[in-house]
């Protein structure tokens, strides 16, 4: 292909509609017929990133490979079509409104007044252009976050009704749109996405093709309704039905003609309808797992959002070992000494989860106790890992006092400490260790033999590390330091060999688990926490 072409995804009536969800369907689909696409995602909040926002607020935030917090829709970009992300994927007005700003303070303006029109959507159309011109892709789809109707997201409209008019053909608009259900009317109503269009409409955007997401399915009569009264062609209006999983939409899109009906709108080539084996047989594989495994999720963030790739994560590897993962939120909050047994009680795994403050962290202690004195496989992430090594301080080397410097500052045995580098930042946004890091494993351990290799690269998101001044007393012990960082020796995974499963990761492998290459710690978690029933 000579030119890149540009799919703008946006919504409209309600937020959560799950344009994430539909611009990765494209992105699979397109893919699927040998194009190669990238996704990138514009976030209209202040913000610089979600670096420093609570999970409540916004999620969790997601690592890209090159160590930009991002919001968790790249997280579903890359699980479906596999592609690695990058700082270029993610953008909030943060950031274009910080560039113009810098720039203007450089001198790179020459005097003139800066203003959101044309300075500010420059900088979003150079940014969306960005990923076609520097790395050529067929295709780069941008969603835009929000909902139409936003003050804070007109300067992208703006920036999407310019460059359609400057590439023509070379561009679409994918509108998605909410059909509530009126119970007591017993009738689907279309007047919101009408008003929705009609609000594109009126900042100059015409809707190429429309997404409608329903709780029940779409009459035919309802489509042509919509498509006459949205000057949208009747086969540019799809339907996204609530499907048992998230994974069934390319699927459904596809069964739709939503992949052709953009093409066509491109004035390409449609060819052939793909297969899409290896996705339809995990799908069959997922419908036909029915034998179930229970793993309890120990953390603070009751919201599901809040460890969105950890569960996608443990739900593949069960499909993959033929189960269905049924996941329980178990808060650490409420963890005692005394009803540790009761709170984990059901459970054939555990996963410790990561976070950030001090919050709920001694029930998380409690609970990494337990599962290693009961010999229940236990995996810890980021700060989960950091909890396991506290507790074995405590009940097995006997420093009772033992803790992060994060928790206590003034604790004797601070066995998790600040990274050196870390310790004269003042700033919290972007600071952390971030991004891909090269891990080594030692020979014969549990975790390279799960990952059968000795070098491997995990992302990571923390500022506080194994303290390496431990290290002989904890192998003495039987928690082993079996991954390190080649250049700065950071501890970066531990394990309990003895045990039937019981290893902490400073890093988060959930960031490179995807649909069709599941992560091997979370299939082998879940093959032992299986056997453990």
């Amino acid at each position: 292909m000579t030119h890149t072409k540009y799919i703008f995804v946006t919504g409209g009536v309600v937020s959560s509609l799950g344009k994430g969800i539909i611009s990765s369907s494209i992105g699979k689909l397109l893919q699927a017929r040998g194009y190669n696409i990238t996704i990138q995602k514009f976030d209209p909040y202040i913000n610089i990133d979600p670096g420093t926002l609570n999970p409540y607020e916004h999620g969790e935030c997601y690592v890209t490979v090159d160590g930009m917090e991002t919001d968790l829709d790249l997280g579903h970009y890359e699980r479906f079509t596999g592609i690695q992300t990058t700082k270029a994927n993610s953008l909030t007005t943060g950031r274009i409104y910080k560039a113009v700003i810098d720039k203007e303070r450089h001198g790179d303006y020459l005097g003139k007044t800066i203003q959101v029109v044309p300075h500010i959507t420059d900088e979003i159309k150079r940014n969306v252009k960005l990923l076609g011109e520097k790395y050529h892709y067929d295709f780069v789809i941008t969603e835009i976050g929000g909902t139409i109707g936003d003050i804070e997201s007109a300067p992208f409209m703006e920036a999407i009704r310019q460059l359609r008019w400057e590439l023509g053909k070379n561009a679409i608009n994918v509108h998605l749109t909410y059909v509530p259900y009126l119970r007591a009317a017993g009738e689907l109503k279309t007047k919101p996405t009408q008003h929705s269009v009609k609000e594109l409409q009126s900042v100059g955007i015409q809707p190429d093709i429309l997404v409608l997401r329903t709780e029940k399915h779409l009459s035919d009569e309802i489509r042509h309704k919509v498509a006459a009264f949205c000057n949208v062609d009747y086969d540019c209006v799809i339907q996204s039905e609530d499907l048992p999983s998230i994974y069934e939409v390319p699927v459904n899109m596809q069964n739709q003609g939503i992949d052709t009906a953009i093409l066509r709108k491109m004035n390409m080539e449609v060819g052939p309808t793909p297969e899409l084996g290896p996705w339809k047989s995990f799908l069959d594989r997922r419908n036909k797992a029915t034998k179930e495994v229970h793993i309890g999720l120990v953390g603070k963030y009751d919201l599901q959002d809040a460890y969105k790739s950890i569960r996608e994560s443990l739900s593949q590897a069960g499909v993959y070992n033929d189960h269905k993962t049924v996941l329980t939120f178990i808060n650490s909050e409420d963890i005692t000494e005394d009803n540790v047994a009761q709170k984990l009680a059901g459970q054939d795994g555990i996963v410790i989860c990561p976070g950030f403050g001090h919050r709920g962290i001694e029930g998380k202690i409690i609970a990494a106790h337990y599962t290693r004195t009961h010999d229940i496989p236990t995996f810890g992430i980021c700060l989960g890992m950091q909890m396991m090594v506290i507790e074995f301080a405590r009940n097995v080397l006997g420093y009772t006092d033992a803790n992060s410097k994060e928790m206590d500052e003034k604790t004797p045995h601070n066995v998790i400490d600040i990274m050196e580098e870390q310790k004269d930042i003042t700033n919290m946004g972007g600071t952390m260790r971030l991004g891909a890091f090269d891990c080594i494993l030692r020979q014969g351990s549990h975790v390279f033999n799960i990952y059968q290799k000795e070098h491997i690269q995990e992302r990571h998101r923390h500022r506080y590390e194994f303290n390496s001044d431990y290290i002989k007393e904890y192998e003495q012990k039987g928690m082993q330091c079996v991954g390190r960082n080649p250049e700065s020796n950071l501890v970066e995974i531990v394990e309990i060999p003895e045990l039937k499963w019981y290893i902490g990761t400073q890093f988060h492998p959930e960031y490179q688990s995807t649909v069709l290459h599941p992560h091997p710690l979370f299939l082998d978690f879940i093959k032992t926490a299986i056997i453990n029933k």
